[in-house]
C-alpha cells in the first residue's frame, strides 16, 4: 500500500539486506497504523530470523571485506548523499512521520526531524576533522626506549534498535556515528514506526555510493526474532534506545559474547522549581512540556518540584496550562499533543490514571481517554501525591504530569534524587548560581538552568543509574563506536 499524504505519495515499506530492498509483497507482513485515526495506511515487512540472518552476515562482510571500515573519503561522501537526500525529500518524510508516529508537526522543525538531519551533517563535518591517532611521544618502559602510538578503529557490526517515539532522531543519531566511525550497521526499528527507518535503507540504496551490505534495515514484529541481534557472534556493538527493562535483557543476551552495549533508556525527570522563581511560569513552562508529543519522551520533566507554600499556584497554572492545549490532530499545525502511539499505550496510560486515584492523588484537568478515533489521552495534571508514589516513580510515557511539593533546597534535590532514574531535569531560580549550585547536586545527565536547551548535535546525551549506559551525539557519542588500540615501537 502507498501512502499518500496531499500530493505527496510515500513508496511501501521496504526492509534492506545487503543492497537489496524487498516489500511486504515478497513475504509475510503486518500493518502500519495511523495513530490519529486508528487506520491502516500501509504494511511492514515482518522480517524472519533468516532476513535477520543475512543482515547480520551481510554486514560482518561489508566490514570485513570492503574498505569502509578504512576508507574516511567514502564514508564522507556517502553520509553527506544520505543528507542531501533527506533534505531534498524532506516534506515527504516529515509528512510520513507525522502520519507514521502521530507527532505533532511543529516538532519536525526540532527533534521530529530537522536537527537529527543537521546531527548527520555535523557528525560528518566531524569525521573529516577527527584526529584518528595521537602521539604518546617516546617513554622508557621497562627500560626499553619506545614510541607510543593511540589509534582510534571502528567496533565493528553495529546492532542499532529503535524506538517508537522520535523515531528520525534516535535512527540517525545511531546510524550516523556509526556509520561515520566505519562500523556496518543493522537498524531494527520499533514495529509501531518501520516506515521512516525503511525509508533511510531506501535512500541508502537510491541515493548513495554505501557498498552493499555497509547498512541494512530490517524490520521483524517478534521480540524473539528481534533478540537474534544481540546475541549474534558476529555483531560486536548492540546501540538500544527503548524501555529499561528491554535494555536489562538486552544487557543480559550481550553478555555471553561481551559485546559492546550502548543503552539509552527510561526517565521521570524532575522540574525543580526554587522558592525565588517565577512558579506561574516556571509551573506553565513544565506543563507546555510534559504535553509535548502526548508526553511520549524518555526526557521530558514529568515531575514538578515546587516550593510547598507556592503548591497551589503552580497546580493552578499547570491545569490551565494543560486545558489550554488539549488534543489536536498532530497534522494541525497548532497541535502541541497528539495521539498516543497505538492502543496499548493508551490503555497502559489509562492504567496509570485509575491509579492516581487508587494511590490517593488528585486529578486536576485532564484524567481520561478521548472518545474519538485513534488513540487519544487527554492531558492530565496529578496533585497530591507525594514522591514515593508510582505515579512519580515510574515512567508513563503519556501526557501525565505529576505535582510534588518541597521544602528547601536539600529537600528539592532529595526529591529529584530519588529515582531508580537519571535522564534529565530543570532547575528554576532567579539567582542562576544558586540554580547551577542545585544542578550539580542532581544525578542526571542532561539538565536545563533557567530555561537553556541542552538539545543539540554536539551536545552529549545520556543518562546516570538506570537510564542507561554511555552517551549519543557529540564527540563522546562519536566515540561510542570506536575502539581504542596503543601500537607501540622501538624509538
Amino acid at each position: 500500500m502507498t501512502i499518500s499524504t496531499g500530493s505527496i505519495t510515500v513508496p511501501p515499506a521496504q526492509q534492506l539486506v545487503d543492497g537489496k530492498l524487498s516489500g511486504a509483497g515478497d513475504g509475510a507482513s503486518y500493518p502500519i497504523l495511523n495513530p490519529a485515526t486508528g487506520e491502516q495506511i500501509g504494511v511492514a515487512p515482518d522480517s524472519t530470523a533468516a532476513d535477520v540472518d543475512a543482515a547480520i552476515g551481510a554486514a560482518r562482510r561489508a566490514f570485513d571485506e570492503t574498505e569502509w571500515s578504512t576508507d574516511v573519503g567514502l564514508r564522507v561522501r556517502c553520509l553527506r548523499q544520505l543528507h542531501q537526500a533527506l533534505l531534498d525529500h524532506a516534506d515527504e518524510f516529515r509528512a510520513l512521520t507525522t502520519a507514521e508516529v502521530g507527532m505533532p508537526s511543529f516538532m519536525m522543525g526540532a527533534a521530529g526531524f530537522d536537527v537529527p538531519v543537521e546531527g548527520l551533517k555535523w557528525v560528518t563535518d566531524l569525521l573529516e576533522t577527527y584526529d584518528w591517532e595521537s602521539d604518546l611521544g617516546v617513554a622508557q618502559p621497562m627500560g626499553i626506549p619506545t614510541r607510543r602510538t593511540v589509534r582510534r578503529e571502528a567496533v565493528g557490526v553495529v546492532a542499532a534498535i529503535t524506538p517508537w517515539n522520535v523515531p528520525n532522531q534516535i535512527n540517525l543519531a545511531k546510524i550516523g556515528p556509526a556509520l561515520a566511525a566505519g562500523c556496518t550497521v543493522v537498524l531494527k526499528p520499533a514495529p509501531d514506526t518501520p516506515w521512516v527507518a525503511c525509508e533511510l535503507g531506501r535512500f541508502v540504496a537510491e541515493h548513495t555510493d554505501m557498498p552493499a551490505g555497509v547498512f541494512n534495515v530490517v524490520t521483524p514484529r517478534s521480540n524473539e526474532v528481534a533478540a537474534l541481534l544481540a546475541s549474534d557472534p558476529r555483531v560486536d556493538m548492540v546501540s538500544f534506545t527503548g524501555s529499561t527493562a528491554t535494555g536489562r535483557a538486552i544487557m543480559a543476551a550481550a553478555a555471553p559474547t561481551l559485546k559492546k552495549v550502548f543503552l539509552e533508556l527510561g526517565g521521570k525527570s524532575a522540574a525543580v522549581v526554587l522558592d525565588d522563581a517565577d512558579v506561574a511560569a516556571s509551573a506553565g513552562a513544565t506543563a507546555f512540556a510534559a504535553s509535548i508529543h502526548a508526553g511520549q519522551g524518555c526526557a521530558l520533566t514529568t515531575r514538578l518540584v515546587v516550593p510547598r507554600e507556592r503548591y497551589d499556584e503552580a497546580v493552578e497554572v499547570a491545569a490551565a496550562t494543560m486545558e489550554s492545549i488539549g488534543v489536536k490532530d498532530p497534522a494541525d499545525p497548532g497541535a502541541i499533543c497528539g495521539p498516543v502511539i497505538s492502543q496499548v499505550q493508551r490503555d497502559r496510560v489509562e492504567s496509570y490514571l485509575r491509579l492516581a486515584e487508587e494511590e490517593g492523588g488528585r486529578i486536576v484537568t485532564g484524567g481520561r481517554v478521548v472518545d474519538r478515533p485513534g488513540f487519544w489521552v487527554e492531558p492530565t495534571v496529578v496533585a497530591g501525591l507525594d514522591n514515593s508514589s508510582r505515579l512519580a516513580q515510574e515512567e508513563i510515557f503519556g501526557p501525565v504530569l505529576v505535582v510534588i511539593p518541597h521544602d528547601g533546597d536539600d529537600d528539592a534535590i532529595r526529591i529529584a534524587n530519588e529515582s531508580e532514574y537519571g535522564l534529565s531535569g530543570s532547575v528554576d531560580s532567579a539567582d542562576l548560581e544558586r540554580a547551577k549550585a542545585v544542578a550539580r547536586r542532581i544525578r542526571t545527565g542532561t539538565l536545563a538552568v533557567n530555561g537553556g536547551v541542552w538539545f543539540s548535535p554536539d551536545a552529549p546525551f545520556g543518562g546516570y543509574k538506570q537510564s542507561g549506559l554511555g552517551r549519543e551525539m557529540g564527540v563522546a557519542g562519536f566515540e561510542e563506536y570506536l575502539e581504542t588500540k596503543t601500537i607501540a615501537e622501538p624509538a
